[in-house]
């Protein structure tokens, strides 16, 4: 690998972080809150690109070393290639399913608003109240949750959002269990949007006994997956 090839690299490496930060691909691997820092590295690496290239230039040919990189250095392409080529989808009910509730207790819960209308609710926020707060911010509520289904080997189904701390390398599950009028049909995977109330009902989370809420649901449609798949609130 020479001078040239390292600065296209570069380039296209940083292109393809501009790129992912100014749609919604950074989405695939990092929480929202660090689009800045996705599309600061990005200009970063095409600014070393540019001024490598304008230094290999500016540098007469006998003052270069004229020795190569080993070739193992070409498997620096690959993860360029991946993010050109590949773009994972968001973890689902696989991760969800293998992976424990990671439901912590928040440091308060904030007053919700009052009225007649369904009370739209995150699911770690649900779940949260359900079990710290024993359902007294929930009680006589309609309630509109949204996430997506995962079922655990006896068929229970989860209502569930991912969360993260940064990126999708630690995102984690939060889990409602379901009961009421649920579907006759669950495909995993399939984004809900769940209309129902409280129950103090709970159950272990099989995977690692972790606390799970239900929820009484009342009717269920499928939707979109949103544009942001993932749950940041649970870890506020």
């Amino acid at each position: 690998m020479n001078r040239l090839a390292q600065t296209a690299l570069l380039f296209l490496l940083g292109a393809t972080l501009l790129h992912a930060g100014t749609t919604d691909l950074y989405l695939r691997y990092v929480k929202e809150g660090l689009r800045p820092l996705v599309l600061l590295a990005g200009a970063v690496l095409i600014a070393t690109a540019a001024a490598t290239l304008w230094y290999d230039r500016r540098t007469p040919a006998e003052d270069q070393h004229a020795h190569r990189e080993p070739r193992v250095s070409w498997l620096l392409t690959l993860p360029v290639l991946a993010l050109i080529l590949v773009a994972p989808p968001a973890l689902g009910s696989y991760s969800a399913a293998h992976t424990g509730t990671a439901l912590t207790k928040p440091f308060g819960f904030p007053a919700l608003p009052s009225g007649d209308a369904p009370l739209r609710l995150a699911v770690a926020d649900y779940a949260g109240r359900a079990i710290y707060d024993d359902g007294g911010s929930l009680q006589n509520r309609r309630l509109k949750i949204t996430g997506f289904v995962t079922l655990d080997r006896k068929g229970t189904p989860y209502l569930v959002r991912m969360g993260l701390n940064c990126c999708a390398a630690d995102a984690q599950p939060v889990k409602i269990a379901l009961t009421g009028a649920i579907p006759p049909v669950l495909r995993p995977d399939t984004w809900l949007e769940i209309t129902g109330t409280y129950t103090p009902r709970r159950m272990k989370d099989p995977v690692n006994g972790g606390p799970i809420p239900y929820l009484k649901v009342t009717t269920a449609r499928p939707v979109p997956t949103p544009h942001d798949p993932y749950d940041e609130t649970w870890n506020t």
